[in-house]
């Protein structure tokens, strides 16, 4: 099959390995990466991208359920795979039957899960102060009876900074909170005789900003992408990273657009003067946002190109009125490259009101995946 026929992803795993050495180079001695390759690694596709990290060196990884830690061990990843989210007592089997480790989001799920009667290898999720999963930092108590419980393999304890990415001093001060909070409860298990667990805390910008910090694992995310969340984005480490993935479509066919026409669903393009308008094949259901209608942009010949009209399921229209030499079959860029023009992932985001997380995750199976 012919793989840039419609609408594709271009993966440079060049460029991948240029940023696991980037970020290596942050990490403490005795600190190992454990990228995060859930959403479909992002949207790049996490089998691609977990066999490149297996053959770089890479032993760890999370995801966010269980049906991604099979598609990773149905892809031949070996070494830890941390499961981040909610698993059903129904998927308990898959846990033992795969060799996944469980996240244990509180007491009572850690309670549930040791009545499953058979050995389960977990990490205890703490709540630092984002409010999402783990047992509150101020329930020591409750985290230590955690080791209470017989069929419970634990092996790591970890929590997750909300703000890792801010530079107010409200932001760096809540993060410098969160830690100090972790790092209580450590000190409490330790003083409770419980040792021998690995630690984890930091995610792309919790490495980024606070590099200094030095615990057992990094779960990088969006950096090892090559990608910040936003534009506007800081960081105080200092790194050169490189996009990994180009989002790219063909033009499927060219025509005039006459002064007073409108284009698309609804009406909602009028042409103030005579046009040389595109319709290209990628839309919505590929994970091009229709918020992006009539204020989007793609490159093509190495020119911007405005999105015009509702962007449908399956196409979208862009201007080409000052690009003559557009023609059916072309090369549309919406994140990458093309000649000296470049559309980011956190750019394409920024006209979409969102963050290239979002973006990233949300492009569609359709699309191919092509190792360039």
């Amino acid at each position: 099959m012919y793989q840039k026929g419609r609408a594709w992803i271009e993966l440079n795993m060049e460029h991948l390995l240029h940023n696991v050495k980037q970020l290596q180079r942050l990490l403490p001695a005795q600190c190992a990466m454990m990228p995060a390759i859930k959403a479909n690694a992002y949207g790049h596709g996490a089998r691609l991208i977990g066999q490149s990290l297996q053959r770089m060196g890479i032993r760890d990884f999370c995801v966010a359920s269980v049906k991604e830690g099979i598609e990773l061990r149905d892809a031949g990843i070996t070494g830890q795979i941390l499961v981040l989210g909610y698993t059903s007592p129904r998927q308990f089997c898959d846990l033992t039957e795969y060799n996944l480790t469980q996240t244990v989001v509180d007491y009572p799920y850690a309670v549930q899960l040791n009545g499953y009667n058979k050995t389960a290898s977990v990490h205890v999720g703490v709540d630092t102060g984002m409010h999402r999963l783990g047992e509150r930092s101020e329930n020591m108590q409750d985290i230590r009876r955690i080791w209470d419980l017989k069929n419970l393999n634990i092996t790591g304890v970890f929590s997750h900074l909300c703000v890792s990415d801010g530079t107010t001093d409200m932001e760096r001060n809540y993060t410098l909170e969160q830690i100090c909070r972790f790092m209580s409860v450590v000190q409490f298990l330790h003083r409770t005789g419980i040792k021998g667990f690995k630690m984890h805390l930091q995610g792309s910008y919790g490495l980024l900003n606070y590099p200094d910090l030095a615990f057992d694992y990094a779960r990088v995310g969006i950096a090892l992408y090559g990608a910040y969340s936003s534009p506007h984005d800081k960081t105080v480490a200092p790194v050169s990273l490189k996009p990994v993935l180009s989002l790219k479509a063909r033009v499927e066919c060219v025509k005039e657009l006459h002064a007073g026409e409108c284009a698309g669903y609804g009406l909602s393009f009028t042409a103030r003067h005579e046009m040389k308008i595109a319709a290209v094949s990628i839309g919505y259901a590929d994970g091009i946002p229709r918020g992006l209608s009539n204020k989007g942009h793609a490159l093509i010949h190495g020119k911007r190109a405005a999105m015009i009209g509702r962007i449908c399921m399956d196409q979208l229209l862009i201007d080409i009125s000052g690009i003559p030499q557009a023609a059916a079959g072309d090369e549309v860029v919406f994140i990458g490259k093309c000649g000296q023009e470049e559309i980011t992932a956190s750019d394409f985001a920024g006209e979409a009101g969102t963050i290239s997380n979002e973006i990233l995750s949300r492009l569609g199976d359709r699309l191919e995946r092509v190792v360039d």
